[in-house]
């Protein structure tokens, strides 16, 4: 006959059960905790770069290497074909305004505007001449005048009588008729004598006014040698550094030839050199950022050469605060050419963890734990970058280059 079981045997009997599937199930769980923890690697928070993706303003930017250079630069050629005399300054030195720089041998000029000036005199010598000339035709022409007058007066006088007599039938014919002719000659003969003083005065006139002409010539010529051998004392044209100068008196020039270089360390504009992959994206009047010693300066593009020199190009940077005491000439400074801007957009610090924009796989952290996430990206600049899709405000993104552990999916983060 069975009997009943006891009530206590039965409950011990479920707590054995239960404590043994707990055990089990505790067993189980650790088992997959410590697998978890020898699987998934563990990072020290120190060891990484972790951005916070917040909003704000980005622009997008070409980098560019910027020189610094003066904005106004003049260079001095020599006017003629000649050799240094004398140096008077070095370069690197700082000038004043028309100093003196250096002398060129004058000599050919020299001899040219003494010649200029010969000629000169004798333009006036001659137009003295022809003057002169002038004026004894015409007093003999009109000595010869008077004296035809006086003729033609006496002329006058015989053919009156002879008329009168002709009508009181005692003269002939023939010298009523000879005394009309002398008359008419005479006449004639004045005429010719008062055109040729006209035709004298024109003729002398064109004369003189060739020699005027001629003269004038020689004296702009004159005019220009002058200018020539002033340029051959060459000048500072303003307060500025010396940049170049020859370095040896008697070197021969060229004319042309660059004899002087100065710069004008007042104010100061950028070259930048930007890769021509980029040159579809430059115009003028874009903004731009220049960078050194960790402060920002304003300007923006003011010139883009056309040339593409060597897979580069190179355009001129005009600068807001061109005075800027931290500008200095041939200072190296980094240029970033904004083509884009963007405002209150999601944006998050640049790292090597991020290869630029568009779409790839990143490590956002959340809770100790990065996970691989795709996200994409927007615009960027030389320290921030905009982020498109894929995370939001306030979710932190490990920047720093974690390539090795692209096989996995999880990393564990520490503090």
């Amino acid at each position: 006959m069975d009997l009943p079981l006891n009530p206590q045997h039965l409950q011990r009997k479920r707590r054995r059960v239960l404590l043994i599937s707990a055990s089990v199930l505790f067993g189980i769980c650790l088992t997959g905790w410590l697998m978890n923890r020898l699987l998934t690697p563990q990072l020290h928070r120190s060891e990484l770069r972790i951005a916070t993706i917040n909003l704000g303003d980005i622009a997008n930017t070409i980098n560019g290497a910027g020189l610094v250079i003066p904005e106004h630069e003049a260079q001095v050629a020599s006017p003629i074909s000649t050799r240094v005399s004398k140096i008077h300054v070095k370069p690197g030195q700082t000038v004043e305004k028309d100093q003196l720089l250096l002398e060129l041998d004058d000599h050919d000029v020299q001899l040219a505007i003494e010649n200029l000036r010969q000629q000169i005199a004798q333009q006036d010598s001659q137009m003295l001449s022809l003057t002169v000339d002038m004026q004894q035709k015409q007093k003999k022409l009109h000595s010869d005048i008077e004296l035809l007058e006086l003729d033609l007066a006496s002329s006058a006088l015989r053919l009156a009588r002879f008329q009168k007599l002709g009508a009181l039938g005692i003269t002939s014919q023939d010298d009523l008729q000879s005394a009309e002719l002398v008359v008419k000659r005479t006449e004639v003969q004045l005429k010719q004598q008062r055109e040729a003083i006209v035709d004298t005065q024109k003729a002398t006139d064109a004369t003189l006014e060739n020699a005027r002409l001629q003269q004038s010539i020689y004296q702009k010529q004159l005019a220009q040698q002058l200018r020539i051998q002033e340029r051959t004392q060459v000048k500072a044209p303003f307060d500025g550094i010396l940049t170049w100068l020859p370095t040896d008196e008697g070197t021969a020039l060229q004319a042309g030839e660059l004899v002087a270089k100065l710069a004008q360390l007042n104010n100061y504009r950028v070259e930048v050199s930007v890769s021509d992959f980029f040159s579809r994206y430059l115009q003028p009047g874009q903004p731009v950022r220049l960078e050194y010693n960790k402060e920002t300066l304003a300007g923006e593009v003011q010139t883009i050469l056309p040339e593409i020199n060597n897979g580069t190009v190179r355009l001129y940077v005009s600068l807001q605060q061109p005075n800027h005491p931290l500008l200095r000439n041939k200072l190296r400074i980094e240029a970033n050419i904004v083509t884009e801007q963007k405002q209150q957009t999601l944006v998050v610090e640049r790292g090597t963890a991020i290869k630029g924009s568009g779409t790839q796989q990143v490590w956002l952290l959340k809770d100790g734990i990065a996970e691989k996430t795709t996200v994409e990206f927007g615009l960027a600049d030389s320290g921030k970058i905009e982020v498109l899709r894929g995370a939001t405000a306030g979710m932190e993104l490990i920047i720093s280059d974690l390539d090795s552990y692209q096989h996995l999916t999880q990393i564990r983060v520490t503090h």
